[in-house]
């Protein structure tokens, strides 16, 4: 048994390792320069401007653990990883993943810290690579499958009125980098989205992406708490993805989207798809939501007053609590594939 337990702890230290490699990698814009063609280590540190030595050595070790190939000098990305580390846009990025899990590792004295008081550890004390790396994560999938094909499942109505071009107005909840007003605007010109944040450098994010992708006509983003300052006006949909979990009072925030969407807009909210029990050991889903939780979104979470302490592990049941103290009848789950998300409507 100690033997096992000595192998399982050998793995997670090589993991670690090679998660770090990748935030490197990703940092120092190595993986999108390999993936322009073969180069050697020479040229990798000339066009990145790093240090040719250090350059190699981190070449040779993405050669070990499988991520580089080699041929007579000159380095190439592996099969796969051009798709996996070096394009942001792919479905299939997990770059992002790894820079998160630096940030948070970069801060764990101050999570340790957070423990023993309950105090927790505010998202803006996690520093920029959090904040950027979870919004490029969450970037193709907003972008590419939310506006239309998930939007189709989860909410049919909503969609057909986008499609035949009748102007809704969105409420964007806990919007992040803004991916999901950007990816919504884009797909539907008839569509006006209103995004709201309570963390500033995370609005100036989503403002800068909203500016560059040409949507500031119709997407406006507000440093906003709607649970204390809800909007004056009626939405035809209220949307959450993937927020919900790290507030510290959810209920307020969810009621606020009950008065946002009127007697007749939808409420949407995406957040994590975990099992229905507490029931060790996990699957590898279980793992890393319980992982995200104790490193991020439970101390982000713990860090405002009266906290209601959720984490990243929200199971169906408190969800549905949540929607139900709020004054909804119900969360429903509704109909959408996702190996990480889980999608509700939540029901009057």
């Amino acid at each position: 048994m100690t033997e096992a337990m000595v192998e399982k702890v050998f793995a997670s230290v090589l993991g670690g390792m090679e998660m770090l490699s990748i935030a490197l990698g990703d940092r120092l814009g190595f993986y999108a320069l390999l993936a322009e063609g073969p180069l050697t280590a020479g040229d990798l540190a000339a066009k990145a401007g790093t240090d040719p030595r250090w350059t190699r050595e981190w070449l040779e070790q993405q050669a070990v653990v499988g991520y580089v190939t080699v041929t007579d000098e000159r380095f190439a990305l592996a099969p796969g990883a051009a798709e996996t580390l070096a394009q942001p846009e792919a479905l299939t990025t997990m770059a992002p993943a790894a820079r998160m899990i630096a940030a948070a590792g970069a801060q764990w004295t101050r999570i340790a810290d957070g423990a023993r008081t309950g105090a927790g550890l505010g998202w803006q004390e996690y520093g920029p690579d959090m904040r950027e790396s979870q919004a490029e994560l969450n970037r193709p999938p907003l972008e590419q499958l939310l506006p239309d094909s998930w939007l189709a499942q989860a909410l049919p109505d909503v969609h057909r009125r986008l499609a035949a071009g009748e102007p809704l107005l969105v409420a964007d909840v806990g919007c992040g980098g803004g991916w999901a007003s950007i990816g919504l605007a884009r797909r539907w010109p008839s569509a006006t989205v209103h995004a709201y944040d309570v963390d500033g450098p995370s609005v100036e994010l989503a403002r800068s992406n909203v500016e560059r992708a040409g949507l500031a006509d119709r997407v406006t983003v507000h440093e906003q708490d709607i649970a204390a300052e809800p909007p004056g006006q009626t939405y035809d949909l209220a949307l959450a993805v993937e927020c919900i979990h790290d507030m510290p009072r959810p209920v307020p925030v969810l009621a606020a989207m009950r008065q946002m969407a009127g007697e007749d807009g939808h409420v949407l909210v995406v957040d994590e798809k975990v099992a229905d029990e507490f029931t060790p050991p996990g699957d590898e889903v279980e793992q890393l939501m319980y992982g995200y939780s104790i490193l991020i979104c439970l101390p982000d979470g713990m860090s405002g007053a009266e906290s209601a302490a959720t984490g990243t592990v929200i199971r169906r049941s408190m969800m549905q609590r949540y929607a139900r103290e709020a004054g909804f009848a119900d969360a429903e789950v509704l109909p959408v594939e996702h190996d990480l998300w889980r999608f509700y409507a939540l029901t009057r």
